[in-house]
């Protein structure tokens, strides 16, 4: 998992559990309409449904650099 340094101060960068709709599980950065952030792992890998292309993640964002996106940091 890469190592993202955070500023604790910054309250819109986090580090959070989500589920993200996506066909392929191999990209970094997701567009922030593909991540429904969830309130922890248990309920991210309950509400998973690869079937379906949603998969659990966590996932750290928005990123300003490209706007609206969102990092994934494992899946």
């Amino acid at each position: 998992m890469p190592q993202i340094l955070m500023d604790p101060e910054f309250r819109s960068l986090a580090e959070r559990f989500a589920l993200v709709k996506t066909p392929r599980k191999h990209r970094t950065r997701y567009p922030e309409g593909c991540v429904t952030p969830v309130t922890g792992e248990q309920e991210a890998r309950a509400e998973a449904e690869p079937a379906c292309n949603l998969h659990p993640a966590l996932v750290y964002g928005p990123i300003e650099v490209v706007r609206g996106t969102m990092r994934l940091l494992s899946v």
